[in-house]
């Protein structure tokens, strides 16, 4: 190493303690700015976190309700019950996936909602009162009095929420998932008021199986039909035979639809109103804000420091 370059070293030690010594001493100096900044900040964290309302979560538990048709479907007839677009179910786990595809679908959520008029209750409510056990209705939105939205809204929304508006908003409180291991299932829903979520998650359970039901209904008695004419019009006694026993499997899932309350999911552990807030969290809000005002304030501290520096 050359001695200009062990020269320059030193030199470059020697700035970078400078330089240190010298933010300390900045942020040492401005003190009480950072102090005033943050504790701003602070409170104003405070006040927005206790404006906000609290938000309760009920969820429910469900396990797939499996097939078990007790006899086994030779390859001849399944082969002639996919040509004839008949379908000998048995595929639960299939039907599951396609039960939360529905569930959570645009068109399904829609009659939900229209069904049971959910409109004011997912756009209106701001508040949840404990006493009374009833929604805090937003004036500026709806009007309970004279039951009229009265929100203002630019084109192409109008005062009363679209179908489509609520669908978006309810989306945000309802959530699905599934356990890849086990196939359980949850879903839950948050709300302003804990009652209203566990409602709408136990209205949501017997909805989808519904749904289930009166789509595999439709489908097996349409089958039967099908079959039946095409039993009236052979006389082979192979086909015959085969004919008899699809038609036999689509009348068993006909009485298991008719017989079977939970069709598709099954409740292991039913949603409950909470007694404790989900969220928000208040004081992670707090914490966060304090944090990022004492950041701020250093930051802009610092920048005017070096700013003054290089312009001297």
């Amino acid at each position: 190493m050359s001695q200009q370059q062990q020269q320059v070293q030193p030199s470059i030690v020697a700035d970078d303690e400078i330089d240190l010594r010298e933010l300390f001493s900045v942020i040492w100096q401005g003190k009480w700015l950072i102090i005033a900044v943050t504790a701003v900040f602070a409170v104003a964290a405070v006040f927005y976190a206790l404006s906000l309302p609290n938000i309760y979560k009920s969820e429910a538990l469900l396990a797939p309700v499996t097939e078990d048709s007790g006899m086994k479907i030779p390859g001849q007839l399944g082969g002639l019950a996919a040509l004839a677009g008949v379908n000998l179910g048995g595929g639960g786990g299939d039907k599951t996936s396609l039960a939360l595809e529905i569930l959570k679908s645009r068109e399904f959520i829609g009659r939900f909602i229209q069904q049971h008029d959910l409109f004011v209750p997912i756009m209106a409510a701001k508040g949840w009162n404990r006493g009374t056990n009833s929604l805090v209705i937003d004036n500026d939105i709806y009007n309970s009095e004279k039951q009229q939205w009265v929100r203002e809204v630019k084109a192409p929304f109008l005062p009363k929420p679209s179908l489509l508006e609520t669908h978006e908003a309810f989306m945000k409180l309802l959530n699905v998932s599934q356990d890849k291991e086990t196939g359980m299932v949850k879903l839950s829903v948050e709300h302003l008021s804990p009652f209203i979520a566990k409602e709408w998650v136990t209205w949501l359970v017997q909805a989808i199986n519904n749904e289930m039901r009166e789509r595999e209904l439709n489908e097996a008695q349409n089958s039967i039909t099908y079959l039946t004419s095409q039993l009236e019009n052979t006389n082979v006694a192979d086909i015959r035979t085969m004919l008899f026993s699809l038609i036999e499997e689509q009348t068993k899932t006909v009485m298991l639809a008719n017989v079977r309350a939970e069709y598709v999911l099954k409740t292991v552990d039913p949603a409950v109103a909470a007694e404790k807030k989900s969220k928000p969290a208040r004081a992670l809000i707090v914490i966060i804000a304090t944090m990022l005002g004492g950041l701020l304030a250093t930051f802009v501290l610092l920048l005017r420091h070096f700013s003054a520096n290089r312009k001297s």
